[in-house]
C-alpha cells in the first residue's frame, strides 16, 4: 500500500492549508501503509497511533494560541535508532545496548518544537559502522527498487522509510557516508553538512570528532528547509560551530566550474560509469564546465578513515560495553572495532600529520573548481555479494564518501536517473565547509533536470521545488524583535514574501529594548549602546528572498529601519534598528529579555 498523495514538504503544507488533508488523517494513513507493508526490517521502534495523534493535538493546540510559529506543522519524521527521543528505547542496532533515553537530541527537540510528529525510530547497521545496510540482528532493509539488493548503510531504514512514501524525511548519521549511500541506492536525497552544523547531543557516537546527523528528504528544498530549521550552536555538542545558525557560504552561479576526477572508478560496473556520464552531461547543459582534478589526495584521505586510528574513535565510544559484551555485538562490526586494539598513541599522531599534509594537497583544488561532482557510490551490491565479502565491497562503497568529513567538507546526494537495470544511481556534489545551501541550490536544478519521480513512490517531483531551492543562495537572512515575530501582526509582511523561519537567536550584550509609545500596531525599538550597557535581546531569524527584500524594506516607517545587528555569537545579520531619538521616554523593557517575553506580562 502506497499513500495516493504526496508527503513532500510544500505539496503536504499546501494540503493542510486548503483543507484537503488534515494531520491527523495523514498520521492514521501512515499507520495503515506502514501495516499493509508487513515486517520490512524499517523500523526498530514506533509509536503507536495514539501516541502521533497526541503529538498532532499538540502541535495543533500550540499553533492555535500564536505562542509559537510551527513551520514544519504536522510533517512525519523518522530519526536513526541511534539518536535518543525521551522515554523511548536507543538500541544503536544491538539489544544488548538498549536504553531508555532520559533526554531528545537537539536536533530532534527542535523538529518537535517546530510542529513535526515523530513516527519512530529506524533501523541501521549496527553501532552506526558500515555502509550495506546488512549489519543488523533486526533484519536487512530491502533496496526499494529490487530486494535482491543492498539498501545501503548505517542509516538504512532512514531512507527506506523516505523512499517508500512513508515520512516527509528522516533523519540519519553520516561519519562515512552513512547519510549519502542509502540515499543513493533508493533515489532520494541525503544531504550531509558541513560538519558542526547539526548538534550531535543525544547521538551514540561512531566517530565522534568525524560525526554528522543527516537528513534524507524527497526533494533537495525539504532537505534545505529541514536543515536551516535545526541548524544551530549547541553549548552540549563540544564539536558545535558558534557560527552554524546564521553562516550562509558562498552561492555556486548559473556557470560554475565542476571538479572530475581523473581517476575515477566503477570497479568493473559499467552501468554505474554510463549513467555518471549521463550525469555530467546534464551539469554540463546546466551551466556547468567540467574541469579534471587529481583525485589521488581525496582517496588516500578515504582510506584513513577505516586503515587508519580513526577506528579506534569507534572503540572509544563503546567504552567498555566492547570489553562486556563483544559476543553480543555482529560479528563483522566487533571485527572491525577489534582491529582498533592494535592502534597506538603514536600512530594517532602519526596519522593526524598525515590528515593535515593531505589537506593541505585538497585545499588547492578549490581554487579551480566550485563544486567537486562524483557518483555517489561506484557500484552496487546484491544482498549475497555483501556477504560473501562484507568488508571489501564495504570499502568500495566508500570510495567517494570516506574522505569527505576528514577533509571538512559538505556534500549532498542527489538521485541522478536509472541505470540500465532498473536501479537508481546518483551523484554527491561536494564543497568547503559552510556551502550546505550553494549545494542544496544546484542539487535541486540537477534533480529536477533528471525528471525521475519521488523516491520509490512514483510520485512526479513538486513543481515548486526548483523555484524554491534555485533562490537559496540569494536568501537574505532578517533579524526580527517586534511585531513581525511569528503570530503577530506584522508578521505577514514577511510570509507574504516567502520568508521562512530559521529559528531564535539572541543579540549581543550591546542593546537595549524599548517600547516605542503611540505605535498600532503595539511595536518595541532595538537601540545599539555601549558595549557592556545593554542586554541580550532575544530575536527570530527569518530567510527572506533577495527579490522580495527592497519591497519589504521600503515598508518599514520610521523610527524604525532595517541595519546591521551583531548576535551574541559575533556574527552579523541585517534586522530591525531603531533611531535613539524615539526612545526619548520610552519605557527600557530590556530585562524582559524580548518583546514576546513583555506582552505576555501585559496579558
Amino acid at each position: 500500500m502506497k499513500l495516493p498523495y504526496s508527503l513532500a514538504l510544500h505539496p503536504l503544507s499546501a494540503a493542510y492549508a486548503a483543507g484537503r488533508l488534515t494531520p491527523a488523517q495523514v498520521m492514521r494513513d501512515i499507520c495503515a501503509a506502514i501495516a499493509a507493508r508487513g515486517d520490512d526490517h524499517v523500523w526498530i521502534h514506533r509509536l503507536s497511533l495514539d501516541e502521533l495523534l497526541a503529538q498532532v493535538a499538540s502541535a495543533e493546540n500550540r499553533r492555535a494560541s500564536g505562542a509559537a510559529a510551527l513551520p514544519l506543522f504536522g510533517i512525519p519524521f523518522a530519526v536513526k535508532d541511534s539518536i535518543d527521543v525521551a522515554g523511548h528505547p536507543t538500541t544503536a542496532g544491538c539489544p544488548a545496548y538498549s536504553y531508555v533515553a532520559e533526554r531528545t537530541a537537539h536536533v530532534v527537540q527542535k523538529l518537535l518544537d517546530a510542529g513535526a510528529i515523530l513516527i519512530g525510530k529506524c533501523n541501521l547497521d549496527q553501532f552506526a559502522t558500515g555502509l550495506v545496510g546488512t549489519r543488523t540482528p533486526y533484519g536487512a532493509c530491502a533496496n526499494t527498487f529490487d530486494a535482491r539488493y543492498i539498501s545501503g548503510g548505517s542509516s538504512s531504514g532512514s531512507a527506506v522509510a523516505v523512499a517508500s512514501g512513508l515520512v516527509s524525511f528522516a533523519l540519519g548519521t553520516d561519519t562515512a557516508g552513512s547519510g549519502r549511500v542509502p540515499a543513493a541506492f533508493n533515489n532520494i536525497v541525503g544531504l550531509k553538512p558541513t560538519p558542526g552544523m547539526l548538534s550531535t547531543d543525544g547521538v551514540v557516537p561512531a566517530c565522534r570528532s568525524l560525526d554528522c546527523v543527516s537528513i534524507f528528504a524527497l526533494t533537495c528544498s525539504d532537505a534545505r528547509l529541514v536543515f536551516e530549521q535545526v541548524r544551530g550552536y549547541d553549548a552540549r555538542d563540544a564539536y558545535s560551530r558558534r557560527d552554524a545558525g546564521t553562516v550562509v557560504g558562498a552561492g555556486i552561479g548559473s556557470h560554475f566550474r565542476f571538479g572530475l576526477p581523473q581517476q575515477l572508478e566503477f570497479f568493473g560496473d559499467a552501468a554505474a560509469r554510463d549513467q555518471f556520464e549521463h550525469a555530467v552531461d546534464r551539469l554540463r547543459g546546466l551551466g556547468g564546465t567540467p574541469v579534471e582534478i587529481d583525485f589521488a589526495p581525496f582517496a588516500e584521505t578515504a582510506g584513513l578513515l577505516y586503515q587508519g586510528p580513526w577506528v579506534a574513535e569507534r572503540l572509544a565510544a563503546l567504552g567498555d560495553f566492547f570489553n562486556t559484551h563483544a559476543e553480543d555485538m555482529h560479528p563483522v562490526t566487533r571485527g572491525i572495532i577489534a582491529g582498533a586494539q592494535k592502534y597506538s598513541a603514536v600512530d594517532a599522531f602519526e596519522a593526524a600529520y598525515q590528515l593535515r599534509a593531505l589537506q593541505q594537497r585538497c585545499e588547492g583544488v578549490w581554487d579551480a573548481i566550485d563544486v567537486l561532482a562524483v557518483p555517489t557510490t561506484a557500484t552496487i551490491y546484491t544482498l549475497k555479494e555483501i556477504a560473501a565479502a562484507p568488508l571489501a565491497h564495504n570499502t568500495r562503497l566508500g570510495y567517494y564518501t570516506n574522505f569527505v568529513n576528514l577533509l571538512n567538507l559538505a556534500a549532498i546526494a542527489v538521485p541522478g536517473g536509472f541505470r540500465d537495470d532498473g536501479l537508481p544511481a546518483g551523484i554527491s556534489l561536494i564543497a568547503p565547509a559552510c556551502s550546505d545551501l550553494a549545494l542544496a541550490a544546484l542539487g535541486a536544478r540537477f534533480h529536477a533536470a533528471s525528471g525521475v519521480p519521488l523516491g520509490a513512490t512514483g510520485l512526479p517531483q513538486p513543481d515548486v521545488d526548483l523555484q524554491s531551492a534555485a533562490a537559496a543562495a540569494t536568501d537574505v537572512t532578517l533579524a526580527v524583535v517586534g511585531a513581525h515575530l511569528a503570530g503577530l501582526p506584522l508578521n505577514h509582511q514577511l510570509t507574504e514574501r516567502g520568508a521562512r523561519l530559521l529559528g531564535t537567536a539572541t543579540t549581543a550584550k550591546a542593546y537595549r529594548l524599548y517600547a516605542l509609545p503611540g505605535t498600532q500596531p503595539a511595536k518595541p525599538g532595538l537601540v545599539r549602546v555601549a558595549a557592556g550597557e545593554g542586554a541580550v535581546i532575544e530575536m527570530e531569524l527569518w530567510s527572506l528572498p533577495v527579490a522580495a527584500f527592497g519591497s519589504f524594506v521600503a515598508g518599514i516607517g520610521a523610527p524604525l529601519g532595517i541595519g546591521t545587528v551583531t548576535l551574541d555569537n559575533g556574527n552579523e545579520v541585517k534586522g530591525f534598528v531603531c533611531e535613539s531619538y524615539a526612545v526619548a521616554g520610552a519605557q527600557d523593557i530590556s530585562s524582559y529579555g524580548g518583546w514576546r517575553n513583555f506582552l505576555a506580562r501585559q496579558a
